[in-house]
């Protein structure tokens, strides 16, 4: 079986855009929290969120200007007119980890364009758009709908349009699975390259559904946090006794993946090898986690078989902890379980404490995360974290980053409809 290495990395997330500014500000135990201005929140359970911080003030995880979303500098506002934003997260963190990799942006050789491909997803798609439109045709009739509304929303358009700015002919492909939306699409796309179909992929997810509709939704599904809408950047909070629901964020994250001998001929940096993927299904609610933990269990067994491991090789779980009052300790037990004796050297944190819950594109933000704490020996927070609500012999990483010695992370996202998925990361061996 062929090796995957990763090799480009893009972000865009309530902490800042950019790789070194989203990392830089998880690090310094940073919330990308806030209050929504930007539409009607008077009759809402929730008012608050992470948001991507833009030029006109919204969000605001990351202050400094050079973390600052500016879809200008890469698309036109014809293009991003035409597009939902979702699509438009999608287009700059895979355009960053495109260029972080130093692969070709336009290749002209036959070859190279059908041996690169791409695979990028959604949980939500355009629901702004959805909602914009249904208005619209309430409002005004179905004469005002103009051609780019159905393709403005489409979840696979992310991989299409990706696909058509650079050329890319190999699979394009989407992956729609709830919140392991961006995990499942690293895995199936390092798949492809495992079995030879291609060399190099970009994989991620992305997602934009702070918006009424999107709110509302998870509100009445009894998911959302909306105790501490006073104070946004102590809503996310999970394992904490205090928590009670999740809070949603938005953004995007993309890696590129390429074999690893294609990688090392063309001197490419390697940030880490994709070790492990494991997938499963709970096959027991819509929503709710199975009470055992089982399908979590057997998604992270699944990709330690996969990799070929042990539970006392890895050093740190990214967990998927979105704040819920049952899912977070569901997750707990089912890692305490597989890792037996080995959970007293582990770390556990959830990045989702700063970033809020990024639905489709938090698999993929996480799994980056996950890898840069394999490079930098350092382990992000699980921010509002001051009083678990379980004993447990796992470091839960309170409060503050902390610096660990790792040779491997495991990045966990699971979803509405039972679905789950398990990613692990390694360094490269020294005489590689």
């Amino acid at each position: 079986m062929r090796r995957v290495v990763v090799t480009g990395l893009g972000l865009v997330t309530p902490l800042g855009c950019g790789v070194d500014t989203a990392w830089r500000y998880i690090l310094a135990d940073k919330s990308g929290a806030g209050r929504i201005e930007h539409f009607e929140t008077d009759d809402l359970g929730c008012v608050i969120a992470a948001m991507v911080p833009r030029l006109d003030g919204r969000g605001g995880g990351g202050p400094d200007i050079a973390g600052t979303f500016d879809p200008d500098a890469l698309l036109t506002k014809r293009e991003q007119n035409r597009i939902d934003e979702f699509i438009i997260f999608g287009l700059v963190a895979a355009e960053e980890a495109i260029k972080d990799s130093g692969w070709v942006i336009d290749p002209e050789d036959t070859d190279t364009q059908e041996r690169t491909g791409v695979i990028f997803g959604s949980g939500m798609g355009g629901l702004q758009t959805v909602y914009e439109s249904s208005l619209k045709l309430v409002e005004k009739g179905p004469r005002r709908f103009g051609p780019f509304v159905l393709p403005g929303m489409l979840i696979n358009l992310t991989s299409g349009h990706i696909s058509i700015r650079h050329g890319y002919k190999g699979a394009n492909h989407s992956v729609v699975t709830a919140c392991a939306t961006g995990a499942h699409a690293i895995g199936d796309a390092a798949r492809m390259i495992e079995r030879g179909d291609v060399d190099v992929m970009i994989a991620g997810g992305s997602e934009a559904a702070i918006c009424r509709i999107g709110i509302t939704s998870f509100v009445a599904c009894r998911a959302m946090t909306t105790g501490f809408n006073d104070k946004p950047e102590t809503a996310s909070r999970p394992y904490d006794k205090d928590r009670d629901g999740f809070l949603m964020g938005e953004g995007a994250g993309a890696v590129v993946l390429e074999e690893y001998e294609h990688a090392k001929a063309r001197g490419a940096t390697i940030y880490a090898e994709l070790k492990g993927y494991g997938l499963t299904g709970d096959a027991y609610h819509i929503t709710s986690p199975s009470p055992d933990g089982s399908g979590g269990y057997r998604a992270m067994k699944m990709a330690l078989n996969d990799a070929g491991m042990t539970a006392a090789e890895i050093g740190y779980v990214n967990a998927h902890g979105t704040s819920t009052p049952m899912g977070d300790e569901i997750e707990l037990k089912a890692v305490e379980r597989l890792f037996g004796d080995a959970a007293n050297n582990l770390s556990l944190s959830s990045t989702k404490s700063a970033t809020g819950h990024l639905l489709g594109a938090a698999g993929a933000v996480e799994a980056i995360f996950s890898i840069l704490a394999v490079r930098d020996n350092m382990v992000p927070p699980t921010l509002n974290l001051h009083n678990p609500s379980v004993e447990t012999p796992i470091d839960l990483v309170p409060l503050h980053a902390k610096q660990k010695n790792l040779k491997a992370a495991m990045s966990n996202s699971f979803g509405f409809g039972g679905t789950n998925a398990s990613l692990i990361f390694a360094e490269l061996p020294e005489n590689d």
